[in-house]
C-alpha cells in the first residue's frame, strides 16, 4: 500500500510541476499568441540557477552559495525572466514560424551551453548532491514525498489563481485583443510589442519556477533534462487540454503525462523483448496520435477557451440602451 501511495505521490508531483510550466506556456500562446519553441531553455535556466545558488560547494565549479531555498527559487525565476527579456528584445518583430525557429534555437543553445560549460553547469554529468528543503528535518522519505507534493500543489494553485486574475483583468483582455487583431489594437493607441514582451517574460518566469521545483525534486539536473522532447510534451499538454483556458492546460497535463507513463509501463511489461528497445519511439507515436485525435474531435482542445462576447441591445423604451453580456463557450 505504501508503495502505491509513494508512486502516486511521485506521479502527482511531476504532473504538478509540468502543469505549472504548461500554465506559463498558456499565457504566452493561449492568451498572447506567442509561439515559444524554446520552453526548455527557460525551464532549464530556472533549474540550474536554483541548484547553483542553493547547492553545495563543487570543487572547481560555480556554486556553494548555500542560499535558502526560497531565495534560490526566486533567483531561478528571475534568471528565466532575464533570459526572456533578452530573447524578447531580439525577437520582437518576429512572428509565427520565424519566432518558433528563433526560440527553438535558444533552447538548443541553452542545452549546448550547459553540456559544454563544466565550470558553470557541471557539463554532461550535470549537478547533483543538492540538499532538498526540510528533508533533513522530516527524515522519512515517504513522508517527505507527501510534503513536497503538498508544496508543489500549493504553488500550482497560487500560479493558477494568479493567472486567472491576470487573464480576467484589462491586461488579459488586451492580450487577447492583440492576439486576434494586432492592427486594431495599435489603432487604439496600444503598444503590441511591449505588451507581448510582458506576457513572454511572465510566462518564462513561471517556467523558471517549474524548473526550480523539478531540480529540487530530483536533487539533480543535467543536459539530458533539457532535451527537445520536454518542449514537445508541454506543447502536447496544452493542445490536448485547450489553449487559452488555464483549467484546460492543467487537465491536458494530467491526461498526456498519464498516457505517457501508462504507455511506458505497458510497453515495457507486456511488449516482446525485441520491441521494447523502441518504447521511446512508440510513446512519441502515441502522443502524436492523441494530439491528432483531439484536433479531429475537439479542434480547440478538451476544455477550450471561453470567449466573452458583449453586445448592445436597444431597450423597448425609446432612447434607452442596455448592455447584455453573453458568454459563449467554445
Amino acid at each position: 500500500m505504501i508503495g502505491i501511495v509513494s508512486y502516486l505521490a511521485f506521479f502527482l508531483t511531476i504532473t504538478g510541476i509540468l502543469a505549472i510550466a504548461v500554465l506559463g506556456l498558456n499565457l504566452q500562446w493561449g492568451n498572447a499568441g506567442i509561439f515559444n519553441g524554446g520552453v526548455v531553455a527557460f525551464f532549464g535556466i530556472g533549474a540550474y540557477t536554483m541548484i547553483i545558488m542553493a547547492g553545495p560547494d563543487r570543487a572547481g565549479e560555480l556554486g556553494g552559495f548555500g542560499l535558502p531555498w526560497p531565495v534560490a527559487m526566486a533567483g531561478g525565476a528571475t534568471a528565466a525572466g532575464v533570459l526572456a527579456l533578452i530573447v524578447g528584445f531580439a525577437t520582437t518583430k518576429l512572428r509565427h514560424d520565424y519566432l518558433a525557429i528563433a526560440t527553438f534555437g535558444v533552447a538548443v543553445a541553452m542545452e549546448s551551453f550547459v553540456r559544454n560549460t563544466t565550470v558553470v553547469s557541471g557539463g554532461a554529468k550535470g549537478i547533483r548532491g543538492f540538499e532538498r528543503p526540510l528533508e533533513a528535518i522530516i527524515g522519512n522519505p515517504f513522508v517527505y514525498s507527501l510534503v513536497y507534493l503538498a508544496i508543489v500543489a500549493c504553488i500550482l494553485v497560487v500560479v493558477y489563481l494568479l493567472l486567472e486574475r491576470l487573464v480576467g483583468s484589462p491586461f488579459g483582455r488586451l492580450l487577447r485583443a492583440i492576439r486576434e487583431d494586432e492592427t486594431a489594437a495599435r489603432a487604439l493607441g496600444k503598444n503590441p510589442a511591449r505588451i507581448r514582451l510582458q506576457a513572454f517574460i511572465i510566462g518564462a518566469v513561471i517556467m523558471g519556477v517549474a524548473g526550480g521545483l523539478y531540480a529540487t525534486f530530483y536533487a539533480f539536473i543535467s543536459p539530458q533534462d533539457l532535451a527537445p522532447i520536454l518542449t514537445f510534451q508541454i506543447w502536447a499538454m496544452l493542445i490536448v487540454g485547450g489553449a487559452g483556458n488555464n483549467l484546460g492546460a492543467v487537465a491536458g497535463t494530467f491526461i498526456v503525462w498519464g498516457c505517457w507513463i501508462a504507455s511506458g509501463f505497458v510497453l515495457s511489461k507486456f511488449a516482446p523483448a525485441d520491441v521494447q528497445i523502441y518504447v521511446g519511439t512508440l510513446q512519441y507515436i502515441l502522443i502524436g496520435l492523441i494530439i491528432v485525435s483531439i484536433l479531429l474531435i475537439r479542434p480547440r482542445g478538451l476544455i477550450p477557451e471561453r470567449l466573452e462576447v458583449s453586445t448592445r441591445i436597444r431597450d423597448p423604451q425609446p432612447g434607452t440602451i442596455s448592455r447584455a453580456d453573453q458568454h459563449v463557450k467554445g
